[in-house]
């Protein structure tokens, strides 16, 4: 016997909060009422499965209702006239959907991240870089702290605190009535089945399957044209491997739609789809053949189709930010290039992961409707082939480019030229922890604090003193990095410190910096300072120098410290080893030429 009052209780106290989820999900108020409203009717028809946990049963109603209705009339945007509403709808709307669910269960929902997981139906491990990511890119788009994100609930909160809902009598008759058509339709359509069961199964009409994502069961008659479908032919081949990547023999698997599992079929994913709404999806794996003592080699490619441009190239940018920001272990982005002549738009990615060492190709391409991911790894230290990797995604978007929904083919020898790095992070001008190579014989991973608003400058030698404050400084900016759970000396890290001045007077910083530098020793006996790097070219100057200051007669404390200028954007970086854990000059000048290419994203004075 099911409870009216239980019910009743349940859709009393529950309503709001779903109303406030599902509004945050799709911004689209109506959608988001008329879904709720349409859960709880569906919850009173299945109330004995649903009562044991009824708002995580009925949550994932309200949120699939919701999003196809807010889909369904894609021109709408919501009239509102409360700036702080609108503003927080459209830095929601740079999250990918995936991202958005996990950050509004963490936000807005109670329940453990290994629940919230399964209800998007990923891993603990893929939720958590979900929920990474999605705080990031909401903090950024919000101009607040990572840690502040939660208060952009607020307006949305008060936005739908006003709205009236129909009397829990009207919708558990409603749920009765639902019960009664469903018990009505079983019928008739067990009666259709046997009917006309011998002609749907006989079918020849070559429609191709896609991906199913939570619709109501039913056929849909409509006037779109046909979302895109792949097929097997339309993804590389053993026989293309062989010739474009040589090695002792490919062998590949069968293609399937990536339905099982976590999810994550490319080193770095964070979600199951870069398309939440795509319509057809193929991955296929490849493995060389390997003499004993020798690297293993793998592959995998994914194609990815969308149902509308925009879908598409948001698609194509959530893959590539998948490499550009790995957050998987200790995986370092080496080098960055952009593929010319492929497709619409094609990159391609080197990373190393040191916890192998295992060195990664990414290559990213879209040609029209359609986004296909080429990722080779070998358990090696030694680089990738560019040029040969680089062919071997042209190949990939010539087998797909013949399909209606592509846009452009390849040439055969496609021109490969290095970049900056692609932006990722909360300031995509600073170094994030894909850039940071790795130390001594630690295992664990590089984690960073949250940029802050420069206080005191920690990347600050006592030689130069440099503080990014004062008359002309904009966007000073800090964050430190440091290795949790490595049972590290406190004093252990690197920090960056980043501002912009008017290109004249980052000039004449960097000239005063280099000058306290030079005088050091004289000004501060027991300290030495050696010049490891010093380069001036037109708009780009950067230095490195290696400080050493004696303690006492049997101790002394080196550390590492670059400055950096691109036009009116400076950066400054200080190391500070462990004395087990260093990091070589080199290594270091590598990594403060990587601060120099992220350098160019800072808005400067007058520019």
């Amino acid at each position: 016997m099911r409870s009216p009052d239980e019910f009743d209780a349940f859709y009393t106290d529950a309503r709001q909060r779903l109303l406030l989820q599902t509004y945050a999900l799709t911004g689209d108020l109506p959608a988001a009422r008329a879904a709720v409203r349409d859960a709880f009717v569906i919850a009173w028809h299945h109330w004995r499965k649903a009562e044991s946990d009824p708002e995580a049963w009925t949550r994932p109603q309200a949120w699939a209702h919701a999003l196809r209705r807010h889909s369904a009339r894609p021109w709408h945007k919501e009239k509102t006239e409360d700036p702080e509403v609108r503003a927080t709808l459209d830095a929601l709307d740079t999250l990918s959907i995936d991202e958005r669910r996990i950050l509004l269960l963490t936000l807005l929902a109670d329940g453990t991240p290994d629940e919230f997981a399964r209800e998007i139906g990923v891993t603990r491990q893929v939720a958590d870089g979900l929920l990474q990511s999605a705080t990031t890119r909401l903090a950024a788009a919000s101009g607040v702290p990572p840690a502040q994100v939660g208060q952009l609930m607020a307006p949305l909160e008060r936005a739908v605190a006003g709205t009236r809902f129909p009397r829990t009598t009207i919708v558990r008759r409603s749920g009765i009535t639902r019960r009664r058509l469903h018990t009505a339709a079983g019928v008739l359509g067990t009666v259709a089945v046997l009917v006309v069961g011998g002609i749907a199964v006989s079918s020849t009409d070559g429609v191709r399957p896609g991906l199913d994502r939570g619709g109501d069961g039913g056929s849909v008659v409509s006037d779109e044209p046909p979302a895109p479908r792949l097929e097997a032919s339309d993804m590389l081949t053993t026989g293309d491997f062989d010739k474009l990547l040589p090695a002792r023999g490919w062998s590949g698997g069968t293609p399937n739609a990536n339905a099982d599992g976590d999810g994550a079929a490319l080193p770095c994913q964070l979600q199951r789809y870069a398309d939440p709404n795509s319509s057809t999806y193929l991955v296929k794996d490849f493995r060389a053949k390997t003499k004993p003592g020798n690297p293993r080699r793998t592959a995998t490619q994914t194609v990815e189709g969308s149902d509308q441009d925009r879908a598409a190239e948001r698609a194509y940018r959530t893959t590539l930010g998948w490499f550009a920001g790995c957050t998987q272990g200790r995986t370092q982005l080496v080098s960055t290039h952009r593929v010319r002549d492929v497709g619409d738009q094609a990159m391609l990615l080197v990373l190393r992961d040191w916890d192998g060492p295992v060195t990664i190709a990414a290559s990213v391409a879209r040609t029209g409707r359609f986004t296909t991911a080429l990722v080779t790894t070998a358990t090696t230290d030694a680089g990738p082939s560019i040029r040969d990797n680089a062919a071997l995604l042209a190949r990939a978007v010539d087998k797909v480019c013949r399909l209606p929904e592509a846009g452009e083919c390849a040439v055969k020898r496609p021109e490969v030229r290095t970049v900056d790095p692609v932006a990722v992070g909360i300031v995509p001008a600073m170094l994030s922890e894909v850039d940071l190579p790795p130390v001594g014989r630690v295992s664990q991973p590089w984690v960073g604090t949250a940029p802050r608003e420069v206080r005191q400058n920690f990347a600050a030698t006592r030689c130069d003193e440099a503080t990014f404050r004062g008359k002309g400084w904009t966007d000073s900016t800090t964050r430190t990095f440091v290795v949790p759970g490595a049972r590290l000396p406190a004093s252990f890290g690197l920090t960056q410190t980043i501002g912009a001045l008017p290109a004249a007077q980052a000039r004449d910083f960097v000239a005063t910096i280099r000058s306290r530098m030079q005088s050091c020793p004289e000004r501060f006996p027991g300290t030495e300072v050696d010049l490891v790097l010093n380069r001036s070219k037109g708009q780009i100057d950067l230095s490195v120098w290696k400080v050493t200051v004696e303690i006492d007669d049997n101790t002394s404390v080196r550390y590492l410290m670059a400055l950096a200028r691109r036009g009116g954007a400076l950066s400054q970086i200080g190391f500070v080893p462990a004395p087990d854990v260093q990091m070589s000059d080199s290594t270091f000048v590598a990594l403060a030429e990587r601060s120099l290419s992220r350098l160019g994203r800072l808005p400067v004075p007058g520019s």
